[in-house]
This record gives structure tokens, C-alpha cells and sequence, in this order.
């Protein structure tokens, strides 16, 4: 064997022997050693790490944050009415070996154990109010409280409460048939206030509009009287000139306007004397 092949091998025993004596920390993770069974050394940072295959047992964790998402639990409220809340839990590890003295390093163990705690300060919570300040008065408030009171019993497990949120706040069947039936009476009288209220403005709209319409009939029945009087002052004024020029010959067309409004229908019969003043102008008549 040659002394490049002798080197090749020894190069690549001490590359093996150093590849099974590290460990690689991702991004996204934490580990802890622990030296059969006891922990001597936590929270490694992203990077290359040595150990002892065998005498040191290398147990990483997630870091990123976790979401657990519990099955809804009941509540009871301050008038001692159940509702029936759906939350979940965003969290991360704070103290890595707490979390494992805690869980054993079991993300189902952890978030059991934060669904308790949570439960246990939303079911504070809930006591305080109504089912009214619960679904949509107190909200956010109630989920800052929440999120501070759990924060402060999730340190003990070495993990930091990043967020709780409430997804879904539903009412038990029985209940939620009397919400809703007193909702609806109560939506039933508003509507009947509001048909009322337009009825009288439509009413009051109607008389206004009834009044209005009067007044400008009066007024325009008053103008059109003026304008009548006027015309027929006017029209009066008119044949008064015209007589006053030709008295002879107004006399004479008054005449003819007479006779062609009495003999221009059918059958008109006329019971008067044959040299009354009617005739005057038949008399005067010559045929040329």
C-alpha cells in the first residue's frame, strides 16, 4: 500500500469519526444533551455541535411557533347559560428544559396541557359576563386577559403564549332557540316602531302635499279669475270703441249674428210678430 492510499484511508476514518461525533442544529430549532438521562447543556443556536456518541443523547425540538387547535369546550356564563367556545393557542418554547422536564418533549403532551390552562382562564373569564358581553361587547378584552392570564400559567411548562383567539362561540341547541326567538321579537318590535314612524311621516307628507296642492289651485283659480275679468273688461272695451265708430253698422252685425245663431239648427220655430225689430233688417233687404 502505497502512502497516498494510506493517507486517503486515515483521512476518511478521521472525516467519518468526526461526521458521528457532531450534530447539526437547524434554523427553526433548539436542542438540548442530556448525559444518561440528565440534561448538562440547552438551548443550542443554529450550528455545528460536538458530542459522544452513546455516552450523550442529542434531543431536538421545533421552535417555530405552534398553533393547538382543542376540541370546543363549554363554558358557563355569569346568568349560568352554557356556550360552547372553539380556540385555539399559538405558542413557541421559552425554556427549552422546562419543556422538557415538563412534556418530555411531547408537542401533544404541551398542548394538552395549555388547552387546561387556557380552559381554565377562559372559564374564569366567561363567568364574569353575559352571553351578550361574551359574543360581542368584551371580545378583545376578554382575549388580551386571556392571552396574559395564560401566558403566566404556560412559563411553568418553558413555553411563551404567543396569541389565543376565539374562533367560534355557538349556544347550546335549547339556548340558542331562546336567543334567537328573543332576538326576533325583539328585531319584530323595531320593525313595527319603524312601519309606524313612516307611516305618520307619510301622513304628514300626504296632508303637507293635500294642503300645498290647494293653495296653489286657490292661487291659480284666483290669477286665472283676474286674467279672465281682464280679458273680458278688455274684450268689453273693445266692442264699446268699435260701436262708438259705426253705431249703424254694430247694430246690423249683432243683427246677423243673432238670426244665424237662431236658424242654423233644424225644425227652430219662432213664435213672435212679423214687424217686430228681429225683422228689421229682413224688411231693409232688397234682392239685387
Amino acid at each position: 500500500m502505497n502512502k497516498t492510499s494510506f493517507a486517503s484511508i486515515i483521512i476518511a476514518i478521521m472525516l467519518l469519526i468526526f461526521m458521528s461525533c457532531t450534530f447539526i442544529v437547524k434554523e427553526g430549532e433548539t436542542a438540548i444533551k442530556t448525559k444518561l438521562g440528565e440534561i448538562i447543556e440547552t438551548d443550542y443556536k443554529p450550528g455545528i455541535y460536538f458530542y459522544i456518541p452513546g455516552y450523550h443523547q442529542i434531543i431536538p425540538f421545533d421552535a417555530r411557533i405552534q398553533t393547538s387547535d382543542q376540541e370546543p369546550k363549554r363554558f358557563l356564563t355569569k346568568e349560568k347559560k352554557d356556550v360552547i367556545v372553539d380556540f385555539y393557542v399559538k405558542w413557541k418554547i421559552l425554556d427549552v428544559k422546562n419543556y422538557y422536564t415538563s412534556t418530555s418533549g411531547n408537542i401533544d403532551t404541551a398542548a394538552n396541557l395549555l388547552s387546561e390552562r387556557v380552559g381554565s382562564a377562559l372559564r374564569a373569564e366567561f363567568g364574569k359576563r353575559t352571553i351578550q358581553e361574551v359574543i360581542s361587547g368584551d371580545r378583545q378584552k376578554i382575549m388580551d386577559l386571556l392571552t396574559e392570564e395564560s401566558t403566566k400559567q404556560a412559563i411553568e411548562l418553558g413555553i411563551k403564549i404567543v396569541d389565543v383567539r376565539v374562533k367560534k362561540i355557538d349556544l347550546p341547541r335549547r339556548v340558542s332557540e331562546s336567543v334567537y326567538e328573543r332576538m326576533r321579537t325583539e328585531r319584530e318590535r323595531v320593525a313595527r316602531d319603524l312601519r309606524a314612524k313612516g307611516h305618520e311621516a307619510a301622513e304628514k307628507i300626504k296632508a303637507k302635499a293635500d294642503r300645498e296642492r290647494i293653495e296653489i289651485l286657490a292661487q291659480s283659480n284666483k290669477q286665472s279669475e283676474i286674467l279672465r275679468g281682464q280679458g273680458e273688461a278688455l274684450a268689453a272695451s273693445t266692442y264699446a270703441n268699435a260701436f262708438n265708430q259705426d253705431k249703424a253698422f254694430y247694430a246690423q252685425w249683432r243683427s246677423f249674428s243673432a238670426y244665424k245663431k237662431v236658424f242654423e239648427g233644424n225644425g227652430n220655430v219662432m213664435l213672435i210678430k212679423p214687424d217686430s225689430e228681429f225683422f228689421r233688417y229682413f224688411k231693409q233687404a232688397k234682392v239685387q
